[in-house]
C-alpha cells in the first residue's frame, strides 16, 4: 500500500480548463491590469503632480454641467458600492446578515438598473456638452475621446449584461463564478474555469474593465484618488488692503478706502 501523496496545483494550471485564451484573459490580464493601475499612478504622482487634475471646464459651460455632472456622478457612485458588495463580499456573508439570495437579487438588479441608466445618462449628457459647445471642445485632448470612448464601452456592457441576464432573460447568480473568479486574483490563485461558463456580455464587461483600469492612471480620471486633506491644515489666506500712501498713483474712483 502506497501513502497518497497531496497534490498541489498551480496558479496557471488552476486555469487550464479555460486554454490559453482564458489564461490571457482571466489570469495575466488581471495583473497586468492592477500593475498598470497601481504602478502607473505612482508614476504620474512622482512626474506629473501639475497634470493631476480634472481640467475643469465650468468656466466655459454651466448649464448642462450642472444636470450631467451630479447625474453621472451619483449613478457611477451606487454602482461602485453594488460592485464593491457583489465582487469582494462573499454570498454567504449576505446570507448570514438575513438577507436571502433572492432578496439580494431584486435588490441588485432594480438599483443597478436605475444607477446604470443614470450613469450612462449622465455620461452622455457630458459627451454631448463637450462636443457641442466650442470652448470646451477645444480643450478636449485625444486622450480625453479615448477615456470617454473607453469608460462609455464598459459602462453600456454592464448595464446590457445586467438587462440581458437578468430582466430579458432567466437570471444569472454572478456571485456563484465571477465574483469567485475576482476574488481568486487576489488570492494569488486565479481560476479562470470560473469565467469559462459566464455570459458573453459579462466576460465583455469584465475584459472592457480591466482595460480601462489599465488606461485610467494615464487620464483625468486620476482625480477619483484625490481629496483635498491639505486644505484642513492649510494656513489661512490673508488679506490685507492697498495702503493709498504707496505709490504715486492716484486711487481709482468707486475703489475709495472703507475705514
Amino acid at each position: 500500500m502506497t501513502a497518497a501523496v497531496p497534490s498541489v496545483t498551480p496558479s496557471l494550471t488552476t486555469a487550464a480548463g479555460a486554454g490559453p485564451g482564458g489564461i490571457l484573459l482571466w489570469v495575466i490580464l488581471p495583473y497586468v491590469s492592477l500593475a498598470f493601475f497601481v504602478l502607473g499612478h505612482l508614476w504620474r504622482y512622482r512626474y506629473d503632480k501639475f497634470g493631476w487634475t480634472t481640467r475643469s471646464s465650468e468656466l466655459y459651460e454651466n448649464r448642462l454641467l450642472r444636470i450631467g455632472s451630479p447625474l453621472f456622478h451619483f449613478g457611477i457612485l451606487i454602482v461602485l458600492v453594488g460592485h464593491v458588495i457583489g465582487l469582494v463580499l462573499p454570498e454567504s456573508w449576505t446570507a448570514a446578515a438575513g438577507v436571502s439570495e433572492t432578496a439580494y437579487h431584486v435588490m441588485a438588479v432594480a438599483l443597478g438598473t436605475v444607477a446604470g441608466v443614470c450613469t450612462l445618462g449622465g455620461l452622455a449628457i457630458l459627451i454631448y456638452r463637450r462636443r457641442t459647445v466650442g470652448p470646451v471642445f477645444s480643450a478636449t485632448t485625444r486622450n480625453d475621446k479615448a477615456m470617454y470612448v473607453a469608460l462609455a464601452a464598459t459602462i453600456v456592457l454592464g448595464l446590457s449584461a445586467t438587462v440581458d441576464a437578468n430582466i430579458v432573460g432567466g437570471g444569472y447568480n454572478y456571485r456563484e463564478t465571477i465574483s469567485v473568479w475576482f476574488r481568486s486574483v487576489f488570492y494569488l490563485e486565479p481560476d479562470g474555469n470560473l469565467m469559462a461558463g459566464a455570459p458573453l456580455l459579462y466576460k465583455l464587461h469584465a475584459i472592457s474593465a480591466l482595460l480601462l483600469f489599465a488606461f485610467w492612471p494615464f487620464t483625468r480620471l486620476v482625480h477619483v484618488l484625490t481629496a483635498p486633506v491639505g486644505y484642513l491644515t492649510r494656513p489661512y489666506i490673508v488679506y490685507r488692503s492697498r495702503d493709498t500712501r504707496l505709490g504715486t498713483r492716484a486711487p481709482r474712483r468707486g475703489w475709495e478706502r472703507i475705514g
